[in-house]
Protein backbone atom coordinates (compact mmCIF):
# COMPACT_ATOMS: atom_id res chain seq x y z
CA UNK A 1 0.00 0.00 0.00
CA UNK A 2 1.25 3.15 -1.16
CA UNK A 3 1.22 6.55 0.85
CA UNK A 4 -1.64 8.81 -0.77
CA UNK A 5 -1.84 13.01 -0.26
CA UNK A 6 -5.06 14.16 -1.55
CA UNK A 7 -7.11 17.63 -1.67
CA UNK A 8 -8.77 16.72 1.62
CA UNK A 9 -7.57 13.45 3.16
CA UNK A 10 -3.55 12.06 2.79
CA UNK A 11 -2.80 8.43 4.60
CA UNK A 12 0.56 6.77 5.15
CA UNK A 13 1.57 3.70 7.00
CA UNK A 14 3.98 3.81 10.41
CA UNK A 15 4.91 1.44 12.31
CA UNK A 16 1.96 -0.46 11.65
CA UNK A 17 -0.26 2.20 11.67
CA UNK A 18 -2.35 3.93 9.15
CA UNK A 19 -2.68 7.63 10.14
CA UNK A 20 -5.45 9.21 7.93
CA UNK A 21 -4.99 13.16 8.01
CA UNK A 22 -7.72 15.82 7.46
CA UNK A 23 -6.34 18.81 6.12
CA UNK A 24 -9.00 20.87 3.62
CA UNK A 25 -9.20 24.47 4.96
CA UNK A 26 -10.81 25.88 6.40
CA UNK A 27 -11.70 23.10 8.98
CA UNK A 28 -12.24 19.67 6.92
CA UNK A 29 -15.95 20.13 5.50
CA UNK A 30 -17.22 16.94 4.67
CA UNK A 31 -18.35 17.58 1.08
CA UNK A 32 -17.96 15.60 -2.50
CA UNK A 33 -14.48 16.33 -2.62
CA UNK A 34 -13.67 14.80 0.97
CA UNK A 35 -15.65 11.86 0.46
CA UNK A 36 -14.59 10.98 -3.11
CA UNK A 37 -10.81 10.36 -1.26
CA UNK A 38 -12.37 8.68 2.10
CA UNK A 39 -13.88 6.48 -0.42
CA UNK A 40 -10.31 4.98 -1.74
CA UNK A 41 -9.77 3.94 2.34
CA UNK A 42 -12.96 1.65 2.49
CA UNK A 43 -10.93 -1.41 0.52
CA UNK A 44 -7.92 -0.94 3.00
CA UNK A 45 -10.61 -1.17 5.90
CA UNK A 46 -12.00 -4.12 4.69
CA UNK A 47 -8.79 -6.12 4.16
CA UNK A 48 -5.94 -4.06 6.39
CA UNK A 49 -2.49 -4.91 6.31
CA UNK A 50 -1.55 -2.55 8.87
CA UNK A 51 -2.87 -3.19 12.76
CA UNK A 52 -4.74 0.22 13.53
CA UNK A 53 -6.10 3.64 12.40
CA UNK A 54 -5.37 7.28 13.53
CA UNK A 55 -7.27 9.71 12.63
CA UNK A 56 -6.66 13.36 13.05
CA UNK A 57 -6.29 16.50 11.58
CA UNK A 58 -3.53 18.75 10.48
CA UNK A 59 -5.25 21.88 10.93
CA UNK A 60 -5.46 24.63 13.84
CA UNK A 61 -8.56 25.07 13.07
CA UNK A 62 -10.04 21.81 14.33
CA UNK A 63 -10.63 18.11 13.51
CA UNK A 64 -13.82 18.93 11.59
CA UNK A 65 -16.94 21.13 11.11
CA UNK A 66 -19.33 19.10 9.69
CA UNK A 67 -20.80 18.59 6.49
CA UNK A 68 -19.83 21.60 3.66
CA UNK A 69 -23.03 23.73 4.26
CA UNK A 70 -22.48 25.64 1.38
CA UNK A 71 -22.16 22.67 -1.28
CA UNK A 72 -25.18 21.18 0.30
CA UNK A 73 -27.40 24.90 -0.25
CA UNK A 74 -26.06 25.25 -3.46
CA UNK A 75 -27.29 21.73 -4.27
CA UNK A 76 -30.80 22.73 -2.74
CA UNK A 77 -31.05 26.13 -4.64
CA UNK A 78 -28.94 25.86 -7.82
CA UNK A 79 -31.67 24.69 -10.08
CA UNK A 80 -32.43 27.44 -12.29
CA UNK A 81 -36.67 28.32 -13.05
CA UNK A 82 -37.40 28.15 -16.97
CA UNK A 83 -37.34 31.58 -18.24
CA UNK A 84 -41.42 32.13 -18.74
CA UNK A 85 -41.21 32.24 -14.90
CA UNK A 86 -39.23 34.92 -15.04
CA UNK A 87 -41.49 36.32 -17.60
CA UNK A 88 -44.41 36.44 -15.29
CA UNK A 89 -45.96 40.08 -14.76
CA UNK A 90 -45.87 40.06 -10.95
CA UNK A 91 -43.29 39.13 -8.27
CA UNK A 92 -46.07 37.14 -6.34
CA UNK A 93 -46.90 34.97 -9.31
CA UNK A 94 -43.43 34.40 -9.94
CA UNK A 95 -42.88 33.81 -6.13
CA UNK A 96 -45.80 31.17 -6.13
CA UNK A 97 -44.91 29.52 -9.36
CA UNK A 98 -41.15 29.10 -8.05
CA UNK A 99 -41.87 27.21 -4.84
CA UNK A 100 -44.53 24.35 -6.81
CA UNK A 101 -41.34 23.77 -8.69
CA UNK A 102 -39.33 23.78 -6.14
CA UNK A 103 -41.71 21.50 -4.58
CA UNK A 104 -42.13 19.18 -7.41
CA UNK A 105 -38.26 18.90 -7.66
CA UNK A 106 -38.24 17.89 -4.11
CA UNK A 107 -38.46 14.12 -4.80
CA UNK A 108 -35.20 14.46 -7.28
CA UNK A 109 -33.36 16.39 -4.41
CA UNK A 110 -34.06 14.00 -1.42
CA UNK A 111 -32.68 10.91 -4.16
CA UNK A 112 -29.80 12.98 -4.85
CA UNK A 113 -28.74 14.17 -1.18
CA UNK A 114 -29.77 9.94 -0.11
CA UNK A 115 -27.05 8.94 -3.23
CA UNK A 116 -24.96 11.29 -0.63
CA UNK A 117 -25.83 10.12 2.28
CA UNK A 118 -25.46 6.39 1.69
CA UNK A 119 -22.07 6.83 -0.24
CA UNK A 120 -20.72 8.83 3.68
CA UNK A 121 -22.73 6.20 5.69
CA UNK A 122 -20.77 3.20 3.57
CA UNK A 123 -17.96 5.05 4.57
CA UNK A 124 -18.18 5.98 8.25
CA UNK A 125 -19.77 1.74 8.60
CA UNK A 126 -16.17 1.04 7.36
CA UNK A 127 -14.64 2.97 9.55
CA UNK A 128 -16.52 2.25 12.61
CA UNK A 129 -16.15 -2.10 11.55
CA UNK A 130 -12.75 -2.10 10.69
CA UNK A 131 -10.82 -5.12 11.94
CA UNK A 132 -9.23 -3.12 13.11
CA UNK A 133 -8.49 -0.70 16.06
CA UNK A 134 -9.45 2.76 15.49
CA UNK A 135 -8.32 6.29 17.21
CA UNK A 136 -9.30 9.54 16.49
CA UNK A 137 -7.24 12.66 18.35
CA UNK A 138 -9.65 15.61 18.66
CA UNK A 139 -9.14 19.02 19.00
CA UNK A 140 -10.94 22.43 18.91
CA UNK A 141 -14.04 22.27 16.35
CA UNK A 142 -15.86 18.71 16.65
CA UNK A 143 -19.17 20.25 15.66
CA UNK A 144 -22.17 17.69 13.19
CA UNK A 145 -20.30 15.41 11.17
CA UNK A 146 -17.21 16.16 12.40
CA UNK A 147 -18.24 14.69 15.61
CA UNK A 148 -20.33 11.82 13.68
CA UNK A 149 -17.11 11.12 11.76
CA UNK A 150 -14.94 10.68 15.48
CA UNK A 151 -17.70 8.43 16.84
CA UNK A 152 -17.18 5.94 14.31
CA UNK A 153 -13.96 5.40 16.32
CA UNK A 154 -13.19 2.95 18.77
CA UNK A 155 -11.56 5.40 20.98
CA UNK A 156 -11.10 9.04 20.99
CA UNK A 157 -8.69 11.39 22.32
CA UNK A 158 -9.43 15.13 22.97
CA UNK A 159 -6.98 18.02 23.30
CA UNK A 160 -8.65 19.86 26.64
CA UNK A 161 -9.66 22.78 23.79
CA UNK A 162 -11.98 20.71 22.01
CA UNK A 163 -15.71 21.71 21.75
CA UNK A 164 -18.18 18.95 20.26
CA UNK A 165 -21.16 19.83 19.06
CA UNK A 166 -24.88 18.75 17.40
CA UNK A 167 -26.22 22.04 15.79
CA UNK A 168 -28.01 20.23 12.73
CA UNK A 169 -31.87 21.47 14.15
CA UNK A 170 -31.12 24.59 14.21
CA UNK A 171 -30.89 24.26 10.81
CA UNK A 172 -34.18 22.35 10.51
CA UNK A 173 -32.85 19.03 9.99
CA UNK A 174 -31.54 16.12 12.44
CA UNK A 175 -27.63 14.69 11.88
CA UNK A 176 -27.35 12.65 8.90
CA UNK A 177 -24.39 11.02 9.05
CA UNK A 178 -25.33 8.52 11.84
CA UNK A 179 -24.63 10.86 15.46
CA UNK A 180 -28.14 9.81 16.81
CA UNK A 181 -27.41 5.79 16.52
CA UNK A 182 -23.59 6.01 17.26
CA UNK A 183 -24.09 8.05 20.00
CA UNK A 184 -27.29 6.25 21.62
CA UNK A 185 -24.37 3.08 21.51
CA UNK A 186 -22.05 5.13 23.61
CA UNK A 187 -23.77 7.03 25.74
CA UNK A 188 -26.76 7.92 28.00
CA UNK A 189 -29.43 8.41 26.43
CA UNK A 190 -30.00 11.82 28.29
CA UNK A 191 -26.87 12.78 27.06
CA UNK A 192 -27.87 12.23 23.66
CA UNK A 193 -30.93 14.05 24.07
CA UNK A 194 -28.91 16.96 25.43
CA UNK A 195 -26.57 17.05 23.12
CA UNK A 196 -28.85 17.04 19.60
CA UNK A 197 -32.50 19.18 21.54
CA UNK A 198 -30.30 22.30 22.85
CA UNK A 199 -27.51 22.31 20.22
CA UNK A 200 -25.04 23.28 22.67
CA UNK A 201 -21.06 22.42 22.92
CA UNK A 202 -19.68 20.07 25.46
CA UNK A 203 -16.02 20.58 26.20
CA UNK A 204 -13.11 18.07 26.43
CA UNK A 205 -13.20 17.76 30.50
CA UNK A 206 -17.31 17.00 30.20
CA UNK A 207 -16.80 15.03 26.86
CA UNK A 208 -14.85 12.97 29.28
CA UNK A 209 -16.92 12.68 32.55
CA UNK A 210 -19.92 11.19 30.10
CA UNK A 211 -17.79 9.17 27.90
CA UNK A 212 -17.77 10.45 24.95
CA UNK A 213 -14.20 10.73 24.78
CA UNK A 214 -12.24 8.49 26.73
CA UNK A 215 -8.81 9.73 27.20
CA UNK A 216 -7.70 13.74 27.54
CA UNK A 217 -4.49 14.77 26.74
CA UNK A 218 -2.29 17.71 27.35
CA UNK A 219 -2.63 21.11 25.34
CA UNK A 220 -1.22 20.11 21.67
CA UNK A 221 -0.29 16.68 22.76
CA UNK A 222 -4.34 14.76 21.62
CA UNK A 223 -2.37 13.28 18.42
CA UNK A 224 1.16 12.28 20.57
CA UNK A 225 -1.23 10.80 23.05
CA UNK A 226 -3.63 9.00 20.27
CA UNK A 227 -0.28 7.90 18.12
CA UNK A 228 0.68 5.46 21.31
CA UNK A 229 -2.64 4.54 21.95
CA UNK A 230 -2.50 3.27 18.45
CA UNK A 231 0.69 1.42 18.38
CA UNK A 232 -0.36 -0.17 21.91
CA UNK A 233 -3.29 -1.33 20.31
CA UNK A 234 -1.42 -2.64 17.24
CA UNK A 235 0.33 -5.18 19.02
CA UNK A 236 -2.40 -7.55 19.88
CA UNK A 237 -2.84 -10.67 17.45
CA UNK A 238 -5.81 -9.84 14.74
CA UNK A 239 -8.14 -12.21 15.61
CA UNK A 240 -8.49 -11.22 18.73
CA UNK A 241 -9.35 -7.70 17.88
CA UNK A 242 -11.87 -8.62 15.21
CA UNK A 243 -13.86 -10.92 17.66
CA UNK A 244 -13.36 -8.34 20.75
CA UNK A 245 -14.85 -5.83 18.41
CA UNK A 246 -17.65 -8.05 17.11
CA UNK A 247 -18.86 -8.16 20.23
CA UNK A 248 -18.09 -4.89 21.97
CA UNK A 249 -19.30 -2.33 18.79
CA UNK A 250 -22.42 -3.59 17.03
CA UNK A 251 -23.49 -1.57 14.03
CA UNK A 252 -26.98 -0.59 14.49
CA UNK A 253 -27.53 -0.75 11.14
CA UNK A 254 -31.77 -0.21 11.32
CA UNK A 255 -31.28 2.66 13.42
CA UNK A 256 -28.85 4.22 10.74
CA UNK A 257 -30.83 3.31 8.06
CA UNK A 258 -34.23 5.32 9.89
CA UNK A 259 -31.89 8.16 10.67
CA UNK A 260 -31.01 8.88 6.71
CA UNK A 261 -34.73 8.50 5.98
CA UNK A 262 -35.73 11.53 8.24
CA UNK A 263 -33.10 13.47 7.30
CA UNK A 264 -33.97 13.27 3.48
CA UNK A 265 -37.64 14.22 4.59
CA UNK A 266 -36.64 17.62 6.60
CA UNK A 267 -34.02 18.99 3.97
CA UNK A 268 -36.09 20.09 1.49
CA UNK A 269 -38.15 22.04 3.65
CA UNK A 270 -38.56 26.10 3.61
CA UNK A 271 -37.02 26.28 7.22
CA UNK A 272 -33.77 24.57 6.22
CA UNK A 273 -33.39 26.48 2.87
CA UNK A 274 -33.85 29.09 5.04
CA UNK A 275 -31.33 28.77 7.83
CA UNK A 276 -28.58 27.62 4.80
CA UNK A 277 -29.00 30.92 3.61
CA UNK A 278 -28.40 32.65 6.59
CA UNK A 279 -25.38 30.23 7.12
CA UNK A 280 -23.79 30.90 3.86
CA UNK A 281 -24.24 34.68 4.01
CA UNK A 282 -22.78 34.30 7.82
CA UNK A 283 -19.33 36.85 7.97
CA UNK A 284 -19.53 36.12 11.78
CA UNK A 285 -16.28 34.75 13.44
CA UNK A 286 -18.62 31.51 14.62
CA UNK A 287 -19.88 30.26 10.97
CA UNK A 288 -20.14 27.14 12.66
CA UNK A 289 -22.91 27.66 14.85
CA UNK A 290 -25.90 28.86 11.94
Amino acid sequence: MSDVRGEAVSWARVDGVLEVTLHRAPCNELGTTALAELEQLVPLLRAPDFSAVLLYSSLDSGFCAGADLRELYAGLTTRTPPDWVQALPSRRARRWVGQALGQAEAPLIRREVRSFLDRIHAVFDAIDQAPVTTVAALHRVVFGGGLELALTADIRVADPGTRLCLPELRLGIIPGFGAIPRLRRDAPNATLRDLLLTGRSLGARRAYELGLVQHLSGPGQAVTLARGIARQAARFPPAAVRAAKSLAKPLPVDELTREKELFCQLVTSRETREALARFVSDTSARPYLP
